[in-house]
């Protein structure tokens, strides 16, 4: 067989296996992959409604240009209200940058230790947690402790309105999922133990120490540490595929997940967190230490999206108040085309 032979096999094997492939992912993912791309950001948000989303938000900060705000869909299905791209939404897991820099800066200020252990600091939880005494702040900020994830407990969505102390009794006295800092593995009950140790150290609530070292320096006066600090009537209802009733009423209120914001102030946390200004002096060598810079979020009824793309100098905010089935898939590709339309306009002004 010669090697053009060869070449035109191998050609015809990737095509079947693309081909077959496809057979199973599900068509629309396909559709919403394949559609021509539109001239717009707006008529892309005006698009992914269309692929199922009951309402969606998008917030998008260009250097050098206004940022812009678009919505689509319902804000409440039920009573007909359209999507406002300045209500409140659940950020979720987007809080967890929220919490780093707050580590961070206590960590600066001395008042932390990132080299100190999970016994340290609450020694009650030696023999209830797996390696306590080996486990460091620094890792659980990295999620490399090894403590298991409390949300992956059977039933543990029918009733996510657990008080901290309530969910935490969920993982105790459970072995751990690996020896710490061999492997990284998502959990959200370092968080919840993070939100214990500020507290403990802080001698007040870590919400408060977050408003008065973030929010209130960068004029975040949209974004609240919990669902019962504000109207719920201001926030935008949310849906599960296969269940008719709003979903917003369902209160996560432990530090893994909490918050609630507008797209326009996670945009300006994120471009803060992104260029430094966020931080006082010493305090960003130490957040790029132990966390990352970007983050999704999801809670049952609410996906969201908080990225900055260097390479454009862009933050781009999206928030989706549909969950279940291919949502979060779908939510990614409809993020993907966005980032693609503002990088295709980027490139074409500078021609």
């Amino acid at each position: 067989m010669t090697k053009k032979q060869r070449k035109r096999i191998l050609r015809i094997v990737f095509i079947i296996a693309g081909v077959t492939s496809l057979m199973f992912v599900p068509w629309v993912l396909v559709k919403a992959w394949i559609l021509p791309l539109p001239d717009t950001i707006k008529e892309q948000v005006n698009e992914a409604i269309g692929h199922g989303f009951d309402g969606m938000i998008v917030y998008v900060d260009q250097s050098g240009k206004q940022p812009e705000l678009y919505a689509a869909g319902w804000h409440n299905r039920e009573n007909k209200i359209p999507a406002d791209p300045k209500a409140l939404f659940k950020i979720a897991s987007i809080s967890k940058l929220y919490i780093a820099v707050a580590t961070a800066k206590l960590v600066k200020d001395k008042r932390l230790s990132l080299d100190k252990t999970l016994a340290d600091y609450l020694p009650e939880l030696e023999g209830r947690i797996a390696n306590a005494d080996k486990i460091t702040l620094r890792l659980m900020v990295q999620h490399r402790s090894g403590i298991p994830n409390f949300t992956d407990t059977p039933g543990y969505w029918e009733d996510i309105s657990r008080g901290n102390r309530e969910t935490l009794d969920l993982v105790l006295d459970k072995p751990a999922d690996f020896e710490p800092n061999k492997k990284y593995s998502y959990s959200n009950t370092n968080y919840l133990l993070i939100g214990e140790i500020l507290d403990k150290t802080l001698g007040y609530s870590h919400h408060q120490y977050i408003k008065s070292e973030i929010l209130i320096p960068l004029k975040l006066n949209n974004t609240y540490s919990l669902l019962s600090e504000v109207d719920l009537d201001d926030v935008m209802s949310g849906y599960y595929k296969g269940y008719d009733a709003d979903i917003k009423y369902n209160d996560f209120i432990n530090p893994a997940g909490s918050m609630v914001a507008t797209a326009e102030d996670t945009g300006i946390f994120l471009r803060a967190l992104n260029d430094g200004s966020l931080f006082n002096e010493g305090e960003q060598e130490i957040y790029s230490s132990i966390y990352v810079y970007e983050h999704t979020g999801l809670l049952p009824g609410y996906s969201s999206i908080a990225r900055y793309h260097k390479d454009i100098d862009t933050v781009v905010i999206q928030f989706v108040n549909t969950g279940g089935g291919y949502t979060w898939n779908l939510s990614e590709i409809v993020y993907n085309r966005i980032v693609k339309i503002v990088r295709s306009k980027k490139a074409h002004n500078k021609m």
